[in-house]
């Protein structure tokens, strides 16, 4: 069946985006863009989740726990972690970083969820990883140690981690949910969350309405559209046909996607030693999902 695997590419590209673009609008700071992409995300899902939303209520009660824990690691904070590490490491940092989150995702999968990889699918896990490396260090592989490695990348770490939680909860809860019901409600919940700390944030950095010029605005809204949005959906439903493993894989394809992105809006060039690495990850993920 091809349909999960044309969904979850697609989600990776819009992922890529969202890298993409929270560089290009870094101006504001992390939480601000967090909170407005969140709130334009609840504005989109409203016609679509309130009524399936309502109907479940008496579900999100008794699964509050699995529900809450879903909504503080995938939608409250960690794109929050992305934008703060994007205010202090570059975009192809995230991106080699991201990668690590199949391999976090396995482990944990296979300790909470008992999910065992063959050793095939072990192999393509780490040639799909090589591969995303190989990528952005343009061929460079033993200069890996030697990269600027900042505070940026330190956050990084708490977003590895939060989507490798949430991939797995996703895995065992979210069919209990409405599918559109439980994104406005997470999304809605996350707002009122970040509100106050966006507020602490625009008093310690100053930050005012006039930032929000056009080009931010649009920023915004294609981050509350498509990475909030149609990309979570997409995901969400990959990992409940694939597994959380499996799933989690398609993110080494991010670098190569972002490196893309990055040639045709950044006109960045592309080597070679880019494209070798872009077949390593594509090689790796087909090892990883066959049957």
């Amino acid at each position: 069946m091809i349909y999960p695997y044309i969904i979850i590419v697609f989600a990776v590209v819009f992922y890529a985006g969202n890298i993409l673009t929270g560089k290009a609008i870094n101006e504001l700071p992390p939480f601000t863009i967090a909170f407005f992409r969140l709130v334009v995300a609840t504005l989109v899902l409203l016609p679509l989740g309130i009524r399936s939303a309502w109907r479940y209520r008496h579900q999100f009660l008794e699964y509050k726990k699995a529900f809450l824990f879903m909504m503080i690691t995938g939608v409250t904070f960690f794109n929050t972690f992305i934008y703060g590490a994007l205010q202090f490491t570059t975009s192809t940092n995230v991106s080699v970083l991201e990668t690590v989150i199949p391999v976090v995702t396995v482990m944990l999968s296979a300790y909470l969820l008992k999910e065992k990889l063959r050793t095939i699918q072990k192999t393509g896990v780490l040639l799909s990883l090589f591969g995303a490396i190989w990528v952005v260090m343009d061929g460079n592989i033993f200069q890996l140690a030697s990269m600027d490695w900042n505070v940026g990348d330190g956050i990084m770490v708490g977003a590895i981690v939060s989507w490798a939680i949430y991939s797995i909860l996703v895995k065992k809860y979210l069919h209990l949910f409405p599918q559109f019901g439980v994104l406005f409600v997470m999304s809605g919940i996350s707002v009122i969350i970040l509100l106050p700390f966006v507020i602490v944030e625009w008093i310690v950095t100053g930050t005012s309405f006039g930032q929000f010029t056009t080009h931010n605005i649009t920023g915004l809204v294609y981050l509350g559209i498509f990475p909030s949005f149609i990309a979570l959906v997409f995901y969400n439903r990959a990992v409940s046909l694939l597994g959380a493993s499996q799933a989690s894989v398609f993110l080494n394809f991010l670098p190569v996607v972002t490196m893309t992105g990055a040639y045709l809006w950044l006109d960045e060039t592309i080597t070679l030693m880019k494209i070798v690495g872009a077949l390593l990850v594509i090689g790796g993920v087909i090892l990883t999902t066959r049957k």
